[in-house]
C-alpha cells in the first residue's frame, strides 16, 4: 500500500473514531498535497462531520478535526498555539526567514507535522504549533542561524493581517492558470507547465493537473517551493488585446 492509500486510510479511521466513539479526533498539521488526497476521500465519510483549521482563517496548513458539537454536544477546541519567536536584540539579529524557523525546530527532532505555517513579520516569527511539542519549542528553540531567541506562547495576533500581500499586475494572453503563473512568478510558459505535471499547483487548497484551467475571482492559488497568490481577476484589454489583470502576493 503506498502513502497515499495509507494516508486515506488514516483518515477514515480517524473519521470512524470519533463517530462511534462520541468523540472528536485530530488530523497533524497537513501540508496542500495531503489536503488534497483528503478531498479525494471525503465521499466516503458517510456524512461525518469535520472541520479544518490552521490556526488562523489565512493558514495554507490545517489540521482536519473530525466530529461537531451538533453530534457530541459538547464542543473541543483545535490543539494548536501561537509561538512567537523573537531576536534577544534586533539590532545584532540576522533577517530570519520561513526556513530558518523551520529548520532550527526541525532541527530540535520535532517533525514538520508538528507546525503548521510560519508567518515573519518585523523580523519576528509567529509559528502555529501543535500543544504538545510546544513547552519542548519554548524550552529548547533558543537560537535560529546565528540570532539567540526568546520565546512565548500568545493569544492574539498582532495588528493587522498575519500574512501580507502586495498587488501585482500583470498581462495575460488569457486567463489560463499556467499563464498567469508564469506572469506572477517570473517563468517561461513551459516551466510553468512543468508545475503540473510534477503536481505543485493548488487552487483553494485542491490539487490542479489542466494548465488550461481558469482561475476564479478572488481564489488562492498555491504553487509549491514558489509561493501563494489571490486571483483577482481581469480589469481591462490592451491595445494589443493582453488581459491586464491583477493578483495579491502573499510575501
Amino acid at each position: 500500500m503506498d502513502d497515499k492509500e495509507l494516508l486515506k486510510k488514516r483518515f477514515i479511521e480517524l473519521a470512524r473514531r470519533s463517530y462511534n466513539a462520541g468523540i472528536y479526533t485530530f488530523t497533524d498539521f497537513l501540508g496542500l498535497a495531503e489536503l488534497s488526497v483528503f478531498e479525494e476521500v471525503k465521499r466516503e465519510l458517510q456524512g461525518i462531520k469535520y472541520t479544518l483549521f490552521g490556526g488562523h482563517s489565512d493558514t495554507e496548513r490545517k489540521m482536519i478535526r473530525f466530529g461537531s458539537q451538533e453530534e457530541l454536544f459538547y464542543e473541543e477546541p483545535f490543539p494548536i498555539v501561537l509561538m512567537k519567536a523573537e531576536p534577544l536584540s534586533q539590532k545584532f539579529a540576522d533577517k530570519l526567514s520561513h526556513r530558518d524557523i523551520l529548520g532550527a525546530l526541525m532541527n530540535l527532532g520535532l517533525e514538520r507535522e508538528n507546525f503548521g505555517d510560519i508567518a515573519i513579520i518585523d523580523n519576528v516569527a509567529y509559528v502555529f504549533m501543535k500543544d504538545s511539542v510546544a513547552n519542548y519549542a519554548k524550552e529548547n528553540l533558543t537560537r535560529a542561524k546565528h540570532t539567540d531567541l526568546k520565546l512565548s506562547v500568545i493569544e492574539n495576533l498582532p495588528e493587522g493581517k498575519l500574512f501580507k500581500t502586495e498587488e501585482k499586475s500583470i498581462q495575460l494572453s488569457s486567463e489560463r492558470l499556467d499563464a498567469v503563473i508564469a506572469k506572477v512568478f517570473n517563468l517561461s510558459r513551459e516551466a510553468a507547465q512543468s508545475l503540473f505535471v510534477r503536481e505543485l499547483v493548488f487552487a483553494s487548497g485542491k490539487l490542479v493537473t489542466s494548465p488550461s484551467y481558469a482561475p476564479k475571482p478572488e481564489e488562492v492559488i498555491s504553487v509549491r517551493g514558489y509561493g501563494r497568490f489571490i486571483y483577482l481577476s481581469y480589469e481591462t484589454t490592451s491595445k494589443k488585446g493582453k488581459l491586464c489583470a491583477k493578483v495579491k502576493l502573499y510575501v
